[in-house]
């Protein structure tokens, strides 16, 4: 036998010891993740502590991380991070596979409302569960102090002719339409009615011409706000954005609007196309511990699932994020508005 067979004979049973469930099938762990939810130094310690390599891909937008994961893809990554409402078409395309809830012992420390996985809407399917609670944010309002002396109370004042050139917004067609259904008083954000598409747009055009221009990555957002002196964010990556622009010396407050903030829950999921099941699973358990844990918090200002948020806000003012009517609709249209179409062509077919 090889010096090198030699030593992996030995070193395996030993990992195996010290990390009980893990088969070590593997020497990379495939990580597709959302910023702040696999830093440097948190990756090191997975890799020193199972003796294996984590490549970390980040997204940022759920656009681009189904791109990442659809059917000619489903064998490029092992784990991955989404949220709750778009959770959903992965399970049903079968992307995504039950987790084995023994082997996320650090559940047990997590809060009642996160353990309870059956209470969470998209998270469980026929009777397993395809997804283990990470973060979560509600997506309110950010303003500048020295240039909007009354918190704003509304979802409309993003298009506050006041703020014009002077507003941030996510790039998202999924979120901007629920953006416009709140401002144009849809019954809801999630299900548009087709007597409101046109207005939806419409509002979305107004949207477009009023933003100093539309973000993807929360530090890009921070440094846009800072830089070019704006007065409004949609914070659509929540408190973690509030703790960049404080960090940068910005005097902002935060705000939820009175139609209820959309909120989002996010979750570790397996793919299909998952190398070692097992690795994969001790990945999403040792992001549970109260170190990574706590970092999400400290570092990125985002709530963890661990500790109750002293300033968490009241349940009533949230629209949790549910799948909606048609992902594909929403993001085509968004795409012309975006190229600057006028109405009449952004809704021809």
């Amino acid at each position: 036998m090889s010096r090198l067979r030699c030593c992996r004979a030995l070193l395996v049973p030993l990992l195996a010891a010290l990390l009980p469930g893990v088969a070590l099938a593997v020497d990379t762990l495939r990580v597709l993740a959302w910023p702040g939810y696999a830093d440097p130094d948190v990756v090191r310690i997975f890799e020193q502590r199972t003796r294996t390599k984590v490549e970390v891909t980040r997204i940022d937008s759920d656009e681009i991380l189904w791109q990442k994961i659809s059917h000619r893809h489903a064998e490029d990554f092992d784990v991955f991070a989404v949220n709750t409402a778009e959770l959903q078409r992965y399970i049903a395309a079968k992307l995504v596979v039950p987790i084995d809830l023994g082997t996320i012992r650090n559940r047990s420390a997590q809060l009642p409302r996160f353990r309870d996985l059956a209470a969470l809407p998209g998270v469980t399917y026929d009777g397993q569960a395809y997804a283990i609670p990470y973060t979560y944010a509600a997506m309110g309002l950010i303003y500048d102090r020295r240039q909007i002396g009354e918190p704003p109370a509304s979802i409309a004042a993003l298009w506050d002719p006041r703020y014009k050139g002077k507003v941030l917004a996510y790039n998202s067609g999924t979120h901007n339409f629920a953006l416009a259904a709140q401002k144009i008083g849809a019954a809801s954000p999630f299900t548009l009615a087709e007597r409101d598409w046109a207005i939806a747009v419409d509002a979305l055009i107004a949207l477009r011409r009023n933003v100093l221009t539309f973000y993807s990555q929360p530090e890009e957002s921070a440094e846009l706000f800072v830089s070019r002196q704006a007065a409004l964010l949609f914070a659509n990556y929540g408190t973690q954005q509030l703790h960049l622009l404080r960090a940068a010396g910005a005097d902002v407050g935060f705000v939820l609007p009175d139609e209820g903030a959309l909120a989002w829950l996010d979750c570790w999921v397996i793919t299909r196309g998952a190398r070692d099941k097992a690795l994969a699973a001790a990945w999403i358990d040792y992001l549970l511990e109260p170190g990574p844990s706590g970092l999400l918090t400290t570092r990125h200002g985002l709530a963890n699932t661990r500790v109750q948020p002293e300033d968490h806000a009241a349940g009533d003012r949230l629209a949790w994020l549910q799948p909606v009517e048609s992902v594909e609709r929403r993001n085509q249209l968004w795409e012309r508005i975006l190229s600057g179409y006028r109405a009449s062509r952004v809704l021809t077919p």
